[in-house]
């Protein structure tokens, strides 16, 4: 190339970090703007995630796929009526609506002293997620805690729901602890994140410093056995600790391939070793 010739894109150095992540860096540039592919690329992302947030809850879908796997459900409505009410008032969305709470009472009453564990599933803000990730999840949940052997209530799937919500459905059942199942908020790589928040002795009112959170939860991110594993290691101590939240910290042993010779000295890969 001479010296009067010029190219229209400036290359990046970095662009072999792009290898690493799906985080949008080193995207190269042309002039002061981004390359056009790029550009296209970050529109393409933008619209995926809005229609992950307003993609219609497949409710029918999934109860039909829970009953194949052997699970009883009751589908609720939380108190927002609408997706558009549910974006603009998320009280709506922590609360379920009159008719789904007597649904809950009237089924606690045909099925009274409580369970150990109440199963909710929400759209949220990803019902991609949901559709995408909850049967996959609850089946590696059910195979590693197979022998816990603790009682259940039908999986309550729950229409327009915040994550609070669960809090609601806990107490209305009786349960003991809930695992709430829930799109997460789309990011521009990840429009189908799962969110899985466990919460003991679930009442109305609580705070968000009472429940316990995996998030991330999809075939990019955290896999359905270490999410599996982790929620597992949660109720189990909860169980023994009888509380959740910040004063429960997740050091669920992660296992490695050395971990048979050395695992009185692995601890949560993310704290180091203890």
């Amino acid at each position: 190339m001479t010296m009067n010739q010029k190219t229209p894109s400036t290359d990046n150095p970095w662009l072999a970090l792009r290898t690493l992540t799906p985080a949008r860096i080193a995207l190269g540039r042309t002039g002061t703007s981004l390359p056009t592919a790029a550009q296209l690329d970050f529109q393409f992302a933008h619209a995926q995630a809005r229609d992950a947030v307003h993609l219609p809850f497949d409710s029918a879908s999934l109860r039909a796929q829970l009953s194949e796997h052997g699970r009883d459900s009751l589908l609720v409505h939380s108190a927002a009526t609408d997706r558009n009410l549910y974006l603009q008032r998320p009280d709506l969305g922590r609360r379920l609506d009159e008719d789904s709470a007597r649904q809950l009472r009237e089924h606690a009453q045909a099925h009274p002293g409580g369970v150990d564990l109440a199963i909710v599933v929400a759209d949220g803000l990803s019902a991609l997620a949901v559709h995408r990730h909850t049967l996959p999840l609850l089946a590696c949940f059910d195979e590693q805690s197979a022998a816990d052997g603790w009682s259940t209530a039908p999986v309550i799937l729950v229409e327009q729901g915040r994550v609070a919500v669960a809090d609601e459905v806990g107490e209305l059942l009786g349960a003991r602890m809930t695992v709430m199942l829930i799109g997460e908020r789309p990011g521009l790589s990840s429009p189908d994140s799962l969110g899985v928040y466990f919460t003991y002795g679930p009442r109305v009112g609580l705070t968000d410093a009472y429940r316990n959170c995996i998030s991330n939860v999809r075939l990019e991110g955290l896999s359905y056995g270490m999410a599996a594993h982790r929620l597992l290691y949660l109720i189990r101590e909860a169980g023994r600790r009888q509380l959740s939240g910040v004063k429960l910290k997740d050091e669920a042993q992660v296992h490695t391939l050395d971990s048979d010779q050395h695992t009185s000295k692995k601890g949560n890969f993310l704290l180091g070793e203890r």
